[in-house]
């Protein structure tokens, strides 16, 4: 799933590995060139132990220029591994973004906010990494281990029994690092995660934490989650310092025995102490690229983890699919039958056999105590979730039929909670329709009763909003947010508990402009006050997910028990 992101890079992964082979293949070349520089230029062994500076020279400068090809080679390695890896990385973040923006609410639930923000850059960079390592790291790795080797023997077979004793205590030793970490990699992710949530939460609610004194407690509780990633992340690196340390033992005990092998070779004729030297540079080449593969083993074996991480998102399909492309009708009316939905983490029924219907035009009201199911019966509209039995219809259609981009784009939803995005008011706006020009937008505005403070505004509609809107207050937000839903012009509008920040004013005069301006969209408002239901066509009561009756304010004052409990508790002495 992750790899096929590298596909289309591939060429770039060949190339540096090419270039990474020739830059090898150039070190290889050195202690050779070295040798003779020692036998022939300073010692003569060839020509009557008389120096040769001729060919110190000529070989020298060859080492210089053969350096200099080696050094471009590893330039032009290191830049196509950058290019493969980053695009990479690119292409991988992007898909993990793509899919979390399809994820039901109830899949970004069970992930948590601070764990998607974590696979999507720190798990994506590690994963990163690993690609780079693996391109340039295990060449460069393979290539010292297998030609060294085989320059090593080349100068005498008694050199390979120091490589055959010195690799396995090296091996042994990587294997037993590895296997103590790689449980913990996880274990680290899932402890930066839990840090990553903390902090979104403290940052989002800053001003709940703030206004009940609690920034003691939320430092503590920041702290025992660090204290916990530093823990995590402690023990791994202990276990990671015991690599090198045995490692340089194991080096320098491989180069004792070779210079001691060397020099009985040297005595007894069979070896000139240039090839001792060459000898010593091959075996620091090999250990040294074994060290070079622990730290590889480390970033594959954390970038494993962290792609497994990835996985579980790319992997993971959303619920909520799009229907077989039923035919589009206009109109705007909305049916429930007989539907039933419970959460996935929660095994009784939210709403029981709910059957109510809804006419295109008509303002339906929702209303009942906390709990009783009314933002869930709304959420099931636009398929935020999906219902468990029954059916939802969309003008005659089973919502579960449309492609979800038609269905949404016949509904408008103001959630509970105002979202604005950190940009302009009029981008704020224009994200209900993307095509609306200003005029369009500042009657939305208008509609809303937001177009007053919004031109009092120091720059008016291309004021800045904060992040999450929180340079505005929460009747602001609210009526921005309803703009927005005004301004896409849909033939369903729900208004899901959006007015509780207004003033008694300002949301009659909102209820005034909405029946006036738009007539002929269907509206269904959720609202916990009388004052913003009593006008409505009819008003559906709920209670424990049911609905307990249907019908107009006057009928409903005769008849349900519910709601002249609610108007005797909030308006009986306003109205008296």
């Amino acid at each position: 799933m992750i790899l096929r992101h590298l596909k289309k890079y591939a060429h770039l992964a060949v190339l540096a590995s090419v270039f990474m082979v020739l830059e090898v293949y150039v070190d290889l070349l050195q202690p050779r060139l070295m040798a003779r520089i020692v036998d022939e230029g300073i010692l003569g062994l060839n020509n009557g132990g008389v120096s040769d500076l001729h060919i110190v020279t000529g070989v020298g400068l060859k080492m210089l220029l053969i350096v200099l090809c080696g050094g471009l080679c590893g330039i032009l390695s290191g830049v196509c591994t950058n290019l493969c890896s980053q695009n990479f990385g690119n292409d991988v973040r992007k898909s993990a973004f793509r899919k979390i923006m399809s994820f039901s609410f109830s899949q970004t639930d069970r992930f948590s906010v601070g764990s998607l923000i974590t696979r999507t850059t720190g798990d994506v960079t590690q994963v990163q990494n690993m690609v780079s390592q693996m391109i340039r790291g295990c060449v460069r790795c393979a290539m010292f281990f297998v030609a060294g080797s085989i320059a090593l023997i080349s100068l005498a077979a008694d050199f390979g029994t120091v490589i055959v004793i010195a690799l396995p205590l090296i091996l042994l030793e990587i294997a037993f690092v590895l296997w103590k970490t790689n449980p913990l990699f996880r274990l680290l992710q899932s402890r930066l995660d839990r840090m990553n949530t903390v902090i979104q939460e403290n940052v989002a609610g800053a001003r709940v934490v703030k206004a009940f004194i609690q920034e003691d407690r939320e430092i503590r509780r920041f702290a025992q989650s660090n204290d916990e990633l530093v823990d995590t992340q402690f023990r791994v690196l202990i276990l990671m310092s015991y690599m090198r340390p045995v490692m340089n033992i194991v080096l320098n005990l491989a180069t004792v025995a070779i210079i001691y092998i060397g020099s009985l070779r040297v005595q007894a004729g069979a070896a000139a102490p240039g090839t001792v030297m060459a000898a010593v540079t091959y075996l620091s080449q090999i250990l040294n690229g074994m060290m070079m593969l622990a730290m590889i083993f480390q970033t594959v074996t954390r970038g494993l983890t962290s792609s497994q991480r990835l996985r579980e998102i790319l992997t993971t399909e959303s619920p909520i699919q799009d229907g077989t492309g039923a035919a589009v009708s206009a109109g705007g009316s909305v049916t429930f039958k007989n539907v039933c939905f419970s959460y996935a983490d929660h095994g009784a029924d939210v709403l029981h056999n709910i059957n109510l219907s809804v006419r295109a035009g008509e303002t339906l009201a929702v209303i009942g105590e906390t709990g009783c199911g009314k933002s869930t019966l709304v959420n099931l509209i636009p398929r935020f979730y999906d219902a468990g039995s029954g059916t939802v219809e969309v003008d005659g259609t089973d919502v579960r039929d449309y492609p979800l981009s038609v269905l949404r784009d016949k509904i408008a939803v103001v959630l509970q909670k105002s979202e604005l995005f950190s940009t302009t008011i009029k981008e704020n706006i224009r994200i209900g329709n993307p095509d609306a020009t200003d005029a369009e937008i500042r009657k939305a505005a208008a509609t809303a009763q937001a177009d007053g403070f919004i031109s009092e505004q120091p720059q008016q509609y291309d004021t800045p909003v904060a992040e999450s809107g929180m340079s505005l207050s929460g009747g602001q937000r609210q009526r921005i947010a309803i703009s927005r839903a005004l301004v896409k012009k849909a033939e369903i509008l729900i208004l899901d508990d959006s007015t509780s920040a207004l003033d008694f004013r300002t949301e009659a005069a909102l209820q005034k402009a909405l029946r006036e301006k738009f007539r002929d969209m269907t509206k269904i408002i959720i609202a916990q006050r009388i004052s913003s239901v009593r006008n409505a066509d009819r008003i559906a009561v709920m209670e424990n997910g049911t609905v307990a009756a249907c019908d107009t304010h006057d009928n409903l004052m005769q008849t349900c028990k519910i709601y002249q409990d609610i108007y005797a508790s909030q308006l009986r002495k306003e109205d008296a």
